[in-house]
C-alpha cells in the first residue's frame, strides 16, 4: 500500500497549521483590540473562507497564483517556477481555508483574557513583546491550542479547494482527501477498490477522532482553570 497520500496530507497539514497559528494569533490579537466598526470588518474579511464553498476559495486562489494571472505570473517571471500543480501548493489552499477556525478561537481566547494581568505587568516595567509572550499568550494557551488542533484536522481532510489547486497526481500531489475521491469515481465497483477506499477512511476517521478528543480534553483542562 503506498502510503504517500498520508505522508502529504500530513506534512500539508503540520505546515499550514504552522502558518495560521502565526497569522491567526497575529490577526486575533489585533482584531481583539480595534474598535468595534473595525473587529466588526475584519471578523466578516477574515471568517469568509470558513463559509465559503472550498471550491469557490479554490478558484479565486487559481486566479491569484496562476501561471496567467497576478501573483502567479510575477513569481514564473523571476523564478521560473509555478504555484500550481506542485505539493506545497496545497499549503496555500489549506491555510486560507482553515484560518478563520484559528483566528475565531484565538480572538475569543484573547478576549477573555484579563487584562488587568497585562497592565500589572507592564507597571512592573516589562515590554509588550514580553507582557505578550510571557503572560497573555500563557494565560490563553488552551483557546490556542485548540485552534492549532481544530485547523490541523480541517486542513487533513481538506478537498475541495486542495483538489483544484493541485489536482490528483499520484506520488506528487496525492492527499487522503483526494486519494479517497480518486477510488470512489475510478475503482469504486471492484473489490480491491472497496478495500482501498475503506482504508483511507479508516485512517482519516482515526487521525479525526484524535484531533477531536484532544480538543475536547483542552476545553475540559481551560474549563478547569488548568
Amino acid at each position: 500500500m503506498d502510503l504517500f497520500p498520508l505522508w502529504n496530507s500530513l506534512r500539508i497539514a503540520f505546515l499550514s497549521a504552522a502558518i495560521v497559528f502565526f497569522l491567526g494569533i497575529a490577526a486575533a490579537y489585533y482584531a481583539s483590540r480595534a474598535p468595534r466598526l473595525v473587529k466588526g470588518v475584519l471578523d466578516v474579511v477574515l471568517t469568509l473562507p470558513l463559509v465559503l464553498p472550498p471550491t469557490v476559495v479554490g478558484y479565486l486562489l487559481i486566479l491569484l497564483l496562476g501561471p496567467n494571472h497576478a501573483l502567479g505570473a510575477l513569481i514564473l517571471r523571476l523564478f521560473d517556477t509555478k504555484l500550481l500543480m506542485r505539493w506545497w501548493s496545497a499549503i496555500f489552499a489549506v491555510s486560507v481555508v482553515v484560518f478563520p477556525l484559528m483566528y475565531r478561537t484565538a480572538r475569543g481566547a484573547f478576549e477573555s483574557f484579563d487584562e488587568d494581568l497585562a497592565a500589572a505587568g507592564r507597571t512592573l516595567g516589562l515590554s509588550n513583546a514580553y507582557v505578550f509572550w510571557r503572560i497573555r499568550i500563557p494565560a490563553c494557551r488552551q483557546g490556542i491550542l485548540a485552534g492549532v488542533v481544530l485547523a490541523f484536522a480541517r486542513a487533513l481532510g481538506e478537498y475541495g479547494a486542495t483538489s483544484m489547486i493541485v489536482g490528483f497526481i499520484p506520488g506528487k500531489t496525492a492527499t487522503v482527501a483526494t486519494q479517497v475521491a480518486f477510488l470512489w469515481q475510478n475503482q469504486g465497483n471492484t473489490e480491491a477498490g472497496r478495500r482501498a477506499l475503506l482504508f483511507w477512511i479508516c485512517i482519516n476517521v482515526a487521525i479525526s477522532a484524535a484531533v477531536l478528543i484532544t480538543v475536547n480534553l483542552l476545553e475540559r483542562r481551560s474549563a478547569q482553570g488548568g
